[in-house]
């Protein structure tokens, strides 16, 4: 990945002249299924398209490769940090929120810290170095991913926590008071009235 510098008009009118070129050549009629899908279908298209002759570079893209094997820097030895990490403290609906999608966490660290980890592929969230959830990454906007036993567990505790708040029925029967008791106490039975 090359980022460009900041007012720097030629290097970025290659980049979208690049990204133009693949919308009209490699995009029109495709359809993906996901990610995978998606680099699957450009690096079969790019095996042919690159070894076609481009005349701004004289030659085919295939035949330069060797010359920038060559020029290329050794990989540092520890590998850098990829994917997606954040850290948030778990709100009461036990969802964590990652690129516009809702994901499930196991209700039982509500209110604790947790780590949020993301690649392309997988969503993991972790509590004190402990996996309290582990989603497949949707690629959609607006989802909610929820696992079946987080829901189980949110809905046992609820129960439990309902439980603890309500008081136990009384075992003593209601009285029931007559209606003419009221009738004293306003003090319409005399004259008749009542």
């Amino acid at each position: 990945m090359l980022i460009c510098r900041p007012a720097d008009p030629e290097a970025k009118g290659l980049v979208e002249r690049l990204h133009d070129y693949l919308e009209r050549s490699f995009l029109p009629g495709r359809d993906f299924t996901g990610p995978a899908d998606f680099n699957a279908q450009i690096t079969q298209w790019l095996g042919r398209g690159n070894t076609r002759t481009r005349r701004a570079l004289g030659c085919a893209p295939t035949d330069r490769i060797a010359a920038d094997l060559a020029a290329m820097l050794a990989l540092p030895p520890v590998a850098p940090a990829t994917g997606w990490r954040t850290s948030t403290r778990l709100a009461r609906d036990h969802y964590v929120r990652l690129d516009g999608n809702d994901y499930s966490v196991h209700p039982g660290v509500i209110g604790r810290r947790v780590e949020v980890v993301a690649d392309l592929t997988r969503v993991r969230v972790l509590c004190e170095g402990r996996t309290v959830a582990d989603h497949e990454r949707a690629w959609a906007r607006h989802q909610t991913i929820a696992a079946k036993e987080h829901i189980t567990a949110a809905r046992a505790l609820r129960a439990q926590r309902v439980g603890l708040l309500r008081p136990a029925p009384a075992a003593e029967d209601v009285q029931i008071r007559p209606l003419s008791d009221y009738d004293i106490a306003l003090g319409l039975t005399d004259g008749g009235v009542a």
